[in-house]
């Protein structure tokens, strides 16, 4: 599969953000704890240079616990303060106001020897389309401050909210980079949804997920649709059976199993699955 998107509105969020960027302390990146690679913008890097950074493994309770400490790990060697959480439940963002504070103790100290006392900290909230930044600032502001869907691209504009006298947050549209260099990242962002359903084909990307899941983690299609072997297109045949999915005649409907097998492993009733491994040293 050859994935490309980039909705134009993204051009014009990223000339935004490296205007913002002049106006804030910390870059809070939110990934995907299933993907944490994959789920990075490379040009935040580039953008967020000398800016204190912090990690956001969300929906850390989709991945597997033994790589969300590994990936943990990664970031923090790589400088970042890293936290593990899932925006929907509220889980691990009692953590954030304290380790905001350590990311800018330099920052809060050079205030303070300049007599400036109590300005707080101004942190961009970044993210690609569907990591789950706007349900993120919603459950730590405690109030609907940003617009959420389970589609991408459902914030457009920049908009500040303050949180308390310490920190200020900058929500930001969520942005992809022009072109994937590797298509292995475009295929793990179409299988979690950071990329337009509509443009993907899911029977596709429903044999390519069946093909990871045989490989590293063969227990979960036994254990959901009991299964036990068999070529891809005979798998995904055998989900439309566990999952009574029939045409008209009784015929398999391949493309109805493709999108339920899709959903099941994207709202977790596959298990907890991470889908790729941080680089060896």
């Amino acid at each position: 599969m050859n994935i490309q998107w980039y909705p134009g509105h993204m051009t014009k969020a990223k000339r935004a953000m490296k205007e913002d960027i002049k106006l804030i302390d910390l870059i809070i990146e939110l990934v995907d704890a299933r993907v944490p690679l994959s789920s990075r913008n490379p040009d935040i890097d580039e953008l967020g240079a000398g800016k204190a950074r912090m990690v956001l493994l969300n929906k850390s309770d989709l991945g597997d616990e033994r790589y969300n400490n590994a990936w943990a790990s990664y970031f923090e060697e790589k400088g970042c303060h890293v936290i593990k959480v899932n925006s929907r439940t509220g889980s691990g963002l009692k953590q954030i106001n304290s380790v905001v504070q350590e990311a800018c103790k330099e920052k809060i100290e050079r205030d303070r020897r300049r007599g400036i006392l109590n300005r707080p900290v101004r942190a961009m909230v970044v993210g690609i389309p569907n990591v789950g930044k706007s349900t993120f600032i919603n459950s730590i502001a405690g109030k609907a401050c940003a617009k959420t869907g389970n589609k991408p691209g459902v914030t457009k504009g920049n908009q500040w909210i303050r949180l308390n006298k310490n920190l200020e947050l900058l929500d930001t549209p969520g942005i992809l980079w022009p072109r994937f260099e590797d298509q292995q990242v475009g295929l793990r962002l179409a299988f979690i949804g950071s990329v337009n359903d509509e443009i993907l084909n899911k029977d596709e990307l429903a044999l390519e997920l069946i093909g990871f899941l045989k490989k590293e983690y063969p227990q979960v299609l036994s254990e959901r649709y009991g299964i036990t072997d068999g070529e891809d297109i005979a798998v995904l045949g055998q989900i439309a059976q566990a999952r009574s999915c029939l045409a008209r005649g009784g015929e398999l409907d391949l493309g109805r199993a493709a999108n339920l097998f899709i959903d099941d492993f994207r709202s977790g009733k596959l298990g907890k699955i991470t889908l790729e491994f941080p680089p060896q040293p």
